[in-house]
């Protein structure tokens, strides 16, 4: 899997405002902004981001995810 089919599946199935990914083919680290993050804890938020990847956890192909998530919000404060 490459980095722009990861960022590509986790697109389809959460609303992002602005995604990046980065990695070796097994590793990966990614910053996820998203409207759906808002009111929830990052361990609710990461468990939304695992959800969409589905089987691709369960069966290796995505090994491992490090994820920074942020609501729009928290994204322009980091911005500025």
């Amino acid at each position: 899997m490459t980095a722009e089919e990861l960022q590509s599946v986790i697109a389809a199935g959460l609303p992002c405002e602005h995604i990046t990914v980065e990695g070796d083919g097994r590793h990966w680290s990614a910053t996820i902004v998203s409207a759906e993050f808002e009111g929830r804890r990052p361990i609710a938020r990461h468990q939304r981001v695992y959800a969409t990847l589905g089987d691709k956890i369960k069966t290796d192909e995505v090994h491992a995810l490090s994820m920074k998530t942020l609501t729009p919000t928290e994204w322009a404060a980091l911005s500025q």
